[in-house]
């Protein structure tokens, strides 16, 4: 159990009195950045800002031009960059100018989530305009501290916590413009120091940009092998089918008979190499396990949800007890199988190629194994997560409210046997892209270890340590 005494002249009954507030946890590091005379956040920037009371937006995303940022953009993302321009929602530039509430931020502003999965603090690193979202936050007319420093501080454990004990305890959690500004910001008295940690964070995204890059090149010999590199899906308004097509699809609606997803599958089934299903590449196809929300708890063995899931990696957001981990030990995924999700945003491909830590997946989520040895696991991921599988998957999705790609559906998904040296060829580019990502993610956690060990013991400690760690 856990306990924290507090002298009664130290409470504010006009702000927080509930025993979450003083957490013997949050009480140290307060205590800590106090000790260090820290500052609080409002002093190292002019404008702490939200939109509010805007109109409803989502019908004009097909017609915007300005990134509107989401908590989805941010939290897996401690830079926000032009490689998220396909994933960004959008709004129109005239509405953002018509509607002053909805508040925008630049190159050097930082966003911090605010409702739903609050406290992640994520830097605008290359895109001059952004609009923000009732679900974020920003920082603006940052002063007297590198930006790129104070992103690593607010993801180090002495901003995270600090910002995840300030949430309103409302029904859902969130964040106010007040609490964050009052949040302490430890600076450090060496300028070599913070120069370091924040260069830490510029160096971890030009290697993040590498090695996008290089998944990218992937793709592109996967498509120009296929000779689908300049192709672009077509809607047509028009067109006939047999009704025998009909029958044998077991499907009448018109989306699926679209000529686009045809011109995929007469390019696969043309393809020099040959081809099969995946559910004739895969050795099983097994579906994972929801344990429901009551059973997430703050810390833990990963839960990991769709939305954890994308073709490089896996965050984690919900956890679950050891006990509950243990009864259902037969869906912890093995090195070697590639997790892909079924819902919601189908058609997700990873592939663990190392040793994974303990963790459960839900049940929109499938564990293939592959046992066939025309192909290897890195083309095969490569493959779900492009455009030849993506398609299918919305030939096959079509009309659903929500997005639900069945095991039967999946099985049946047509693959490329793409020829071995194509095969090597993206092998070899998805490993290089792999590591980097992992020299990247050591980058960033080197980074916030340095603030920690800066304020637990001291900055010449922490000094060398990040030296010795990254150089």
């Amino acid at each position: 159990m856990q306990y924290s005494i507090v002298n009664y002249r130290d409470i504010d009954l006009g702000n927080r009195i509930d025993a979450e507030y003083f957490q013997p946890t949050y009480l140290n590091i307060e205590d800590k950045l106090l000790f260090k005379k820290s500052k609080s956040l409002r002093k190292y920037c002019k404008d702490i800002t939200g939109s509010a009371f805007y109109p409803a937006a989502t019908h004009l995303y097909e017609i915007g031009d300005l990134p509107f940022i989401r908590c989805v953009d941010c939290i897996s993302f401690p830079t926000i960059t032009r490689r998220q321009d396909s994933s960004f929602e959008k709004i129109p530039m005239f509405f953002a100018n018509e509607h002053k509430n909805i508040k925008r931020l630049s190159k050097g502003d930082i966003v911090i989530t605010k409702v739903g999965t609050p406290c992640f603090a994520s830097i605008i690193h290359n895109i001059d305009d952004v609009a923000l979202s009732r679900t974020v936050l920003g920082l603006k007319g940052i002063h007297d501290i590198d930006p790129y420093y104070l992103t690593i501080f607010l993801r180090s454990k002495y901003g995270f916590f600090q910002l995840y004990r300030e949430r309103e305890l409302t029904i859902q959690y969130q964040l106010t413009l007040e609490r964050v500004g009052n949040i302490l910001i430890y600076k450090p008295e060496n300028e070599l120091l913070e120069c370091k940690i924040a260069d830490s964070l510029r160096i971890y995204e030009e290697i993040i940009d590498k090695s996008e890059k290089l998944y990218l090149q992937a793709q592109s010999l996967l498509l120009s092998e296929l000779g689908l590199l300049d192709w672009k899906p077509k809607h047509q308004l028009t067109f006939i089918r047999n009704f025998s097509e009909t029958q044998q699809a077991k499907r009448i609606d018109a989306e699926y008979f679209q000529p686009k997803y045809n011109e995929i599958v007469e390019a696969i089934k043309k393809y020099s190499g040959g081809w099969d299903t995946l559910g004739n590449l895969v050795h099983e196809v097994k579906k994972c396990v929801e344990v429901g929300s009551d059973e997430y708890l703050s810390e833990g063995i990963p839960f990991i949800r769709v939305s954890n899931l994308s073709p490089f990696e896996i965050t984690e957001e919900k956890y679950i007890s050891e006990e509950l981990y243990q009864s259902l030990l037969e869906h912890q995924p093995q090195k070697g199988e590639i997790l892909l999700s079924k819902d919601a945003t189908p058609g997700i491909a990873y592939y663990i190629n190392e040793e994974p830590k303990k963790m459960i997946p839900s049940g929109g989520i499938l564990r293939l194994k592959k046992i066939d040895m025309r192909i290897n696991e890195e083309s095969l991921t490569t493959i779900l997560n492009s455009p030849i599988v993506q398609e299918q998957i919305k030939r096959d999705v079509g009309g659903s409210v929500i997005l639900h790609w069945r095991p039967d559906q999946v099985k049946n998904t047509l693959i490329p046997i793409l020829k071995d040296h194509i095969q090597d060829e993206i092998k070899q580019k998805i490993t290089e892209s792999f590591n980097l990502r992992k020299q990247s993610k050591h980058l960033l956690e080197s980074a916030k270890k340095a603030v920690e060990i800066a304020i637990e013991e001291d900055e010449d400690t922490a000094l060398d340590w990040l030296d010795k760690e990254v150089g």
